[in-house]
């Protein structure tokens, strides 16, 4: 099977667009794509993907563009004669508000929404590609194996209390709802810190410098997700902020959150008495 987040009538022969952003995230989706023998184009934009991955793509099977260019995106798309298309890789948030170069076809969709954050913008570029017969897949597509599993995933005994990590999940599950954050850091009961604009890493940094022990990192999922853009993503970045922070729990919502480099994350972990635990 080459994913259960693929459509039944997958056609793998069928060109592929990655639409990519920043980080590892993009080049372990391409890694996975290609040993599957998925044909791939790239669609990459400037500051954000990383080099080695534009490099690892021919100049005829690559684009790139400014972060806003979505008129110039699409009729590449179209150019391309793709099939499918997946958003891998996140843009960085400020640009949302700053750093943005919009085109036409982008100021006129940014006009058309009574809401404009990362949910309503990627949410209606979805739309827009898929009006164009560009069918949008699951980001979680070809990393089936590197997805957050049920239960403790590294080592030992978990060390928390089972009632403080339902706690933790309830709190975050709203916070989610809300569509505030999806992630939180509790302790004993106590809600320590909630993620909003600042980002994962520095809500875990804020967590960890009021120094109350124990701490578990919550990560979860919205009501509504859509995975078409917005996948849950922790690697061996998060790790070590955890680390630094002295957060030495975090719980995962299972076959949501992509676990980036899978093993590594998880023997590191072990090495620094870090547990993962998916819900």
């Amino acid at each position: 099977m080459l994913s259960k987040f693929l459509p039944d009538d997958f056609d793998p022969s069928r060109a592929l667009a990655l639409i990519a952003g920043k980080d590892t995230y993009p080049e372990r989706t391409i890694a996975s794509a290609r040993e599957k023998g998925i044909p791939l184009r790239l669609i990459a934009f400037e500051g954000e993907t990383k080099q080695e991955v534009i490099d690892s793509f021919s100049p005829d099977d690559l684009a790139i563009f400014k972060v806003g260019q979505l008129g110039k995106m699409l009729k590449q798309l179209d150019k391309f004669q793709v099939g499918y298309a997946m958003m891998i890789g996140q843009i960085t948030p400020r640009r949302l508000f700053h750093g943005l170069h919009p085109d036409v076809k982008a100021i006129k969709l940014l006009s058309s929404l009574n809401e404009r954050n990362a949910e309503t913008i990627y949410g209606a570029i979805c739309d827009e590609i898929s009006a164009i017969g560009v069918q949008m897949l699951d980001a979680r597509s070809f990393l089936d194996h590197e997805l957050a599993q049920p239960g403790l995933m590294t080592a030992a005994k978990l060390k928390a209390n089972m009632e403080d990590v339902e706690h933790g999940i309830k709190i975050a599950k709203e916070i989610a709802r809300l569509n505030i954050g999806q992630s939180v850091v509790v302790s004993k009961g106590t809600v320590i810190a909630v993620e909003a604009y600042e980002g994962t890493d520095n809500m875990l940094r804020r967590a960890g410098s009021f120094h109350t022990h124990p701490l578990l990192f919550i990560k979860t999922v919205k009501p509504n997700q859509d995975f078409r853009f917005d996948v849950p993503v922790f690697g061996l970045k998060t790790l070590g902020v955890m680390r630094e922070a002295k957060i030495d729990i975090a719980v995962l919502e299972s076959e949501a959150t992509i676990i980036l480099e899978k093993d590594r994350v998880l023997n590191q972990a072990t090495d620094w008495k870090i547990q993962l635990f998916g819900f």
